[in-house]
């Protein structure tokens, strides 16, 4: 999808995006629907999931087979995510988030040692990452954070706490950005890395959420956290930057969830349609049904454009900011307008659990929210557009 030919732009996906979709769609088939609701009512978080998940190379999908990963690029990446998501959303937000966060942080900002050290095990799904950037009073924004980390002598001392950090508590290692500067100075913030385990580091309150229940989300607690310095990813001062870099690559990740998410509801809408007999006829025959059909299959294929096109910058080494957050904004608006038009055309039974388009609706708004808000893609969009 959106691969550079001779003759211009290619729409074919590859046999590799064929194969590893075909790949994650037989694994969620598998390992995924017969629990869905079962994790979701209990908000289990399935480690044992996630670990398959890895042996199947889904856990370290654009790290170099040299590491113990896929090596596989954007394209790729999007497909596993999107199929994964089709199925649950809150699996694919998991895998997302491991994937594009904590890894590719450390991949993208450490050293050839840090990186040998962590991301094999990461990659194979035998440790489950997190990242910390967000906190109680700073979402938005990042650069007020209170954590703080100062340095004695070979180590670094964190106290402060994370919040609304997936795999806060099941997490076996987590990417951490802290003050280490002035408030509100973006290069005042440096990136550590901290195993499970460390003392003074431990996990807080789980949050009990409308979606994505089966997404693990808690608080990060640092109480005088030791941290040699050997843990620290790349400069001093150099951790928010880091991480606006690694936010353009998750939105790509929040852009494919968001393609997973519309395209499992609309899928859904348009069986339903077809089976459901009303006035002798199957709803999808009646005007009011079709045109919402047509609607949500035309907005779709736009995300999904966008989507892949940012896909295609990132692979290429080019300027990906711009573009991430539009198909990341445009992308997750309609996943939220598909889900919700899911639920009006199963009309009744869209608002019961016997049908899978209200868990849609409900882990559909997270998209609009996670990895910066629909509000901070557009100041990204304007500054970008208005230079």
């Amino acid at each position: 999808m959106l691969t550079q030919t001779e003759s211009g732009l290619n729409f074919e996906y590859s046999e590799t995006q064929l194969h590893v979709a075909d790949s994650a769609r037989a694994f969620a088939e598998q390992y995924i629907r017969p629990h869905i609701m079962e994790w979701d009512e209990a908000q289990t978080f399935p480690v044992e999931v996630f670990k398959k998940a890895g042996e199947l190379g889904f856990m370290g999908v654009l790290v170099p087979e040299s590491l113990g990963g896929s090596g596989l690029g954007y394209h790729e990446y999007i497909a596993i995510i999107e199929e994964i998501s089709k199925v649950d959303p809150s699996i694919g937000l998991s895998v997302a988030a491991h994937n594009s966060l904590c890894t590719n942080h450390i991949l993208e900002f450490g050293d050839e040692a840090q990186k040998a050290r962590w991301i094999p095990k990461l990659a194979r799904g035998e440790w489950i990452g997190a990242w910390g950037l967000t906190e109680h009073n700073t979402g938005s924004d990042a650069g007020g954070m209170n954590t703080t980390a100062k340095r004695e002598g070979d180590f670094w001392v964190l106290n402060g706490a994370k919040n609304f950090i997936t795999h806060g508590i099941s997490g076996d290692i987590a990417v951490v950005v802290a003050r280490t500067g002035e408030k509100g100075d973006s290069r005042g913030m440096t990136a550590f890395v901290i195993e499970k385990g460390t003392p003074g580091f431990k996990s807080g309150k789980k949050e009990d959420k409308l979606g994505m229940r089966a997404s693990e989300t808690a608080e990060l607690i640092f109480t005088d956290c030791r941290i040699p310095d050997e843990n620290r990813l790349g400069e001093v001062g150099e951790g928010f930057i880091q991480s606006m870099k690694v936010l353009d690559g998750g939105r790509i990740s929040i852009g494919a969830l968001s393609l997973g998410i519309a395209k499992g509801a609309y899928e859904a809408s348009l069986k339903y349609s077809k089976e459901r007999v009303q006035f002798g006829k199957p709803i999808s025959h009646f005007q009011g049904i079709s045109f919402k059909l047509a609607e949500m299959a035309t907005e779709i294929e736009a995300a999904e454009l966008l989507v892949h096109k940012a896909a295609f910058l990132k692979n290429h080494g080019k300027p990906v900011t711009l573009m991430s957050a539009k198909a990341k904004m445009y992308a997750s608006e309609v996943c939220v307008r598909v889900s919700n038009e899911a639920v009006q055309i199963h009309g009744g039974y869209g608002y019961t659990k016997d049908f899978p388009v209200e868990k849609f609706y409900r882990d559909s708004k997270l998209c609009t929210i996670g990895e910066g808000t629909t509000e901070i893609q557009k100041v990204v969009i304007a500054k970008n557009i208005l230079k």
